[in-house]
């Protein structure tokens, strides 16, 4: 129930942190993969999808350029059919809220939350179109709370929550899961200021039952479960994966 052959799976935000272990678990669980960045240094990931056996297929686009991404999306669903969507790519910019600029409010909200609704858009018409597929947000512990110094990146997280059920009451009976893993506190570039702080760092810790931050692999479980077929009667579900958090 939880083998991915004979599917690909387009993951965004592949380069390092829980995009590149993502994407390299749904290799190991059978998928090929579509691996996209903002830059094309994928080679690291690339080398670990073809060591698991599976192919792999770079997709290089700026998530920020909404006005093309449409297009670029429909061209890349005429080289390779897409079955599953982990949509990973996000930005977070640190500010009080008193001094958090527009610009970055925006640049939060471009890539975190309207570039991921386009993108699944367009991989969901094709989706629905076969009448089966598999989509996966990427939500965050701040789509259920406020956290501090991350305005557009909460506002952008409480979004992605909202957006996932609103599609999984559109499309579950067009056959179409969408789903959402809610990382805790992960050890990855996003969270290096918190784990250099050393006033904030022992406190998140403290509080997070299992005693530590959480890997990018700790997500790839949930990933490969929720991209199967074991998850077809899973609807509209934000899966917190989180050490705990939530429940202290």
């Amino acid at each position: 129930m939880f083998s991915l052959e004979g599917r690909t799976a387009l993951v965004t935000g592949t380069r390092t942190g829980i995009g590149r272990a993502v994407a390299a678990g749904l290799a190991r669980a059978g998928a090929d993969v579509v691996l996209h960045g903002h830059r094309d240094d994928l080679e690291g990931v690339e080398a670990e999808v073809r060591k698991a056996g599976r192919e792999a297929w770079r997709w290089v686009l700026d998530l920020s350029d909404l006005a093309g991404l449409p297009r670029a999306a429909e061209e890349l669903l005429a080289r390779h059919r897409v079955d599953i969507l982990v949509n990973n790519a996000g930005i977070i910019r640190r500010a009080p809220a008193a001094e958090h600029t527009y610009a970055d409010w925006k640049a939060v909200l471009d890539v975190n939350l309207d570039a991921a609704f386009l993108l699944t858009q367009a991989v969901g018409r094709s989706m629905l179109g076969r009448g089966s597929g598999k989509i996966i947000m990427i939500a965050s512990m701040l789509s259920f709370q406020g956290g501090i110094n991350v305005a557009g990146y909460t506002a952008a997280k409480h979004a992605v929550a909202g957006l996932t059920r609103a599609l999984a009451c559109e499309w579950a009976a067009g056959g179409v899961q969408v789903n959402a893993i809610a990382p805790g506190y992960i050890a990855t570039g996003n969270t290096e200021a918190l784990r250099e702080d050393p006033g904030r760092e022992p406190a998140i810790r403290a509080r997070i039952p299992a005693g530590r931050w959480g890997t990018p692999d700790d997500l790839v479980g949930a990933s490969v479960f929720l991209s199967s077929r074991a998850s077809d009667y899973v609807n509209g579900h934000v899966l917190a994966v989180d050490g705990g958090w939530l429940a202290r």
